[in-house]
């Protein structure tokens, strides 16, 4: 991403309409199987500048990472001590170290060339019944100056992140199309862009909206996250997120038979053979 992009991330990401509806999501999401948890032990995959690793605390105690420079340099004060440099490709942290990982806008990166490898890295340092929520951009045909400014290798629809995860040992839970509601604006601005020679100097496509704008644009993201919240989905939108199981289940000592283990209720697994079947 360029150096331009992380700065505008840091000065709007706490107030910007689409920083906060994608948290809203996010939150809808989480407290489905977190509401009420503070004792997580959590890792932000790819941090940017910390921002989403505020609202995380919510749920415990947050480590962020990036492997960028700016991001770190930027990131820090807002995760003073709990900020580490690395690469999502080579996590620097122990096996079953978290209960939860999120990775937002990470994998689609031009530096994560292998997502399955990635995939299988966050597999790893989860702890059993450890889950990831993840939110990759949908759509190469959205494909915009945005993200050549940011560094997009690809982006993605429902079937792809999906099968990308069930190969790397997940289980997606449940997941939606976000954006939704607004996609059309999105959808007109990439034909407009397509109509238009490109600026000189491209300004950044996350500028903070005036006031009025920025708090009306709040109110899909919050119909959305409502209508996520009480177990719906949308078939369509800017970006893809979902909440996946590790398929990774604890052992259970001091037993000969065969037990069977349910992770919240939505998955039997045979602590003999690992096997795990949906329910």
């Amino acid at each position: 991403m360029e150096r331009g992009e992380y700065q505008t991330m840091a000065a709007v990401e706490l107030n910007h309409w689409w920083y906060g509806g994608m948290r809203a999501i996010n939150a809808a999401l989480l407290d489905s199987c977190y509401a009420g948890r503070r004792d997580l032990n959590i890792l932000d995959a790819g941090c940017g500048t910390g921002g989403d690793g505020l609202f995380l605390r919510r749920y415990g105690t947050v480590v962020g990472m990036d492997l960028a420079a700016e991001a770190a340099e930027l990131g820090w004060p807002r995760l003073p001590g709990r900020f580490s440099r690395g690469s999502v490709l080579a996590l620097p942290f122990a096996d079953n170290s978290f209960d939860l990982v999120t990775s937002f806008d990470v994998l689609y990166h031009r530096g994560v060339p292998d997502e399955g490898l990635a995939l299988r890295e966050v597999r790893r340092v989860l702890k059993p019944g450890g889950r990831l929520l993840i939110r990759l951009p949908a759509y190469n045909f959205l494909y915009s100056r945005h993200d050549a400014q940011v560094h997009t290798r690809r982006r993605y629809n429902a079937s792809s992140a999906h099968q990308l995860l069930r190969e790397a040992g997940f289980y997606p839970e449940r997941w939606s199309y976000v954006l939704s509601l607004l996609f059309p604006l999105p959808l007109a601005q990439r034909l407009l862009e397509r109509m238009r020679p490109a600026p000189s100097e491209p300004e950044s496509a996350m500028g903070l909206p005036p006031k009025p704008l920025n708090q009306a644009l709040r109110w899909p993201f919050a119909l959305e996250a409502a209508w996520i919240g009480m177990g719906g989905r949308f078939p369509f939108g800017l970006s893809i997120v979902t909440l996946a199981h590790s398929g990774k289940h604890a052992v259970v000592h001091g037993s000969n038979q065969q037990q069977t283990l349910r992770n919240n209720g939505h998955y039997h697994g045979n602590l003999h053979n690992g096997s795990i079947a949906r329910v």
